[in-house]
């Protein structure tokens, strides 16, 4: 490298934003448009970040511009920057701090948990206001912008333990055939038994209750749950999947729960915070108000299991 190059130093942010906008549009045109500039006056600012950097960030082309490698990289950068300096404008400008709870969780119970809940938490909690940021990223909530973050992976002894996630078989009502009201343990030989990476979970069912004769169907797995479920869903068969992720596709009529019949996970969810956050007032409501909802879960899933509510929850 020469060396210029290896000497130079980024003075200014100035062409940053004009860079995020060009790079998320790939056009000089379209970004010129939503910053009310002029094609040039972006091309210009685009240059002389490249310069200030020392290499290319987009190789131009007659009609279209694209992303070098460098630059994809230090897109993700400069666009994750720009959202977390527009939130904490945004935060600023809107009132105190105090009043602001962000969480960070993971994809699947931000859609499938929070999302459809957070109405009844805004009902109870008009003052405070919600800003949910769904990553399977390990965020670090002492230092980052975040109040606390709920993951998902082993529980058993953890401190920050949420809740412990149980399996259950589900399938569509679909699969039902004329005048039959439900499936039973009887019926899993019938249809395929889809499963995540492994079929343990199922053979711990299936040996519990000693369905374990004739011809069982295990020729479809999936390499994440909500896979499983979205493909039980559509009637592709029976899926053993946490409860947690269908408990409202259940209650909406999409899945049935085969009664009488459940797995102990040794995986669900749980609370990190950070020591300096933890006793604030915001983040105990929060804290106090999402315990409720997965104890009301918790409740639900006894009722509906019948004949299996001797298998408690752990």
């Amino acid at each position: 490298m020469q060396q210029g190059i290896a000497n130079k130093t980024l003075r200014s942010l100035s062409g940053l934003i004009d860079f995020d906008c060009a790079a998320r549009w790939g056009s000089f045109t379209l970004a010129a448009h939503e910053l009310h500039k002029t094609p040039a006056a972006i091309s210009l600012q685009v240059k002389q970040l490249e310069e200030a950097i020392g290499f290319a960030l987009f190789v131009r082309h007659p009609r279209h511009i694209a992303l070098t490698p460098k630059g994809q990289e230090l897109a993700v950068t400069v666009a994750k920057m720009l959202r977390e300096l527009r939130a904490k404008v945004d935060a600023l400008r809107g009132g105190s701090e105090e009043n602001v709870v962000r969480i960070s969780t993971t994809h699947t119970f931000a859609i499938k948990f929070l999302a459809p809940r957070l109405g009844r938490f805004t009902q109870l909690h008009p003052e405070l206001d919600i800003r949910l940021d769904s990553t399977e990223r390990l965020v670090d909530v002492e230092h980052e912008d975040m109040d606390l973050a709920i993951r998902h992976g082993l529980v058993d002894g953890h401190p920050g333990a949420l809740y412990y996630d149980r399996l259950v078989p589900v399938y569509s009502p679909g699969l039902l055939a004329a005048g039959t009201a439900e499936l039973t343990l009887a019926d899993l030989g019938r249809f395929p038994l889809l499963y995540d990476e492994t079929t343990d979970y199922w053979i711990a069912l299936l040996r519990t209750h000693g369905v374990t004769a004739g011809r069982l169907d295990f020729s479809r797995g999936f390499t994440n749950l909500a896979v499983a479920a979205q493909a039980a869903i559509v009637g592709h068969g029976i899926a053993l999947v946490p409860y947690s992720l269908v408990c409202d596709d259940i209650d909406r009529g999409i899945l049935r729960l085969m009664r009488g019949a459940s797995v102990a996970y040794p995986h669900g969810y749980y609370w990190v915070l950070a020591p300096t956050k933890a006793a604030l007032p915001k983040v105990v409501r929060f804290r106090s108000w999402v315990e409720g909802e997965v104890a009301h879960m918790e409740q639900t899933l006894l009722a509906l299991m019948g004949t299996g509510a001797d298998q408690a929850l752990p």
